[in-house]
């Protein structure tokens, strides 16, 4: 028995100064490469002591704290409840407006469709109309010859039926022919 004490003994002791033995501050850090009067290191060490150590005492018990973490957690629920509620109705608004967007898009293909058929038709219509002004305005005076070549026509007739035929000029205008005016000699 005392050969198992004595073995236990010498085993923590040799605990003790292999632990001591790999906590002292005069052996150089060469393992992470950090220097001790490096900010980074000093505030890795105070980050690390911190962990361990308990909070200071603020006179809140165990039931305190869970009350506080139980009414945190009721706030966040409904806050998350009101933030899921808000993400469905973004949600269904984006795909309504998803389908409003498809459909104007097809009213506006139609009306580009449309509006480029209006425009080739008045292009046509506008040639047409340019046709047509050329036409009768290149007529016009062909068209004032061949009234005076009938009328000219009329008065031989009237003069081979047996007619009176006085010329006449219209008064102040000086744009045709001579007018004439048939009397009938039968009548007083």
């Amino acid at each position: 028995m005392q050969t198992k004490s004595t073995t236990i003994l010498s085993a923590v002791f040799a605990m003790q100064v292999f632990l001591l033995s790999g906590c002292s501050s005069d052996r150089p850090q060469a393992d992470a490469g950090i220097r001790p009067d490096d900010p980074l290191a000093q505030y890795w060490n105070d980050a690390v002591a911190k962990r361990f150590r308990e909070p200071a005492p603020q006179g809140s018990t165990a039931v305190a704290s869970a009350i506080e973490l139980s009414e945190k957690y009721a706030r966040l629920s409904e806050e998350a409840a009101v933030l899921k509620q808000q993400n469905q109705d973004f949600a269904a608004k984006n795909q309504q407006l998803k389908e409003q967007t498809a459909a104007l898009e097809t009213q506006l293909q139609q009306a580009h469709k449309e509006l480029a058929e209006a425009n080739d038709l008045l292009i046509e219509m506008r040639i047409e109309l340019n046709n047509w002004k050329s036409n009768i305005l290149g007529f016009r005076e062909e068209i004032r010859e061949a009234e005076t070549a009938q009328l000219e026509a009329l008065l031989r007739i009237l003069k081979v039926l047996g007619g009176q035929v006085q010329a006449e000029t219209a008064a102040g205008a000086d744009t045709g022919p001579a007018v004439a005016s048939v009397t009938n000699p039968d009548k007083p």
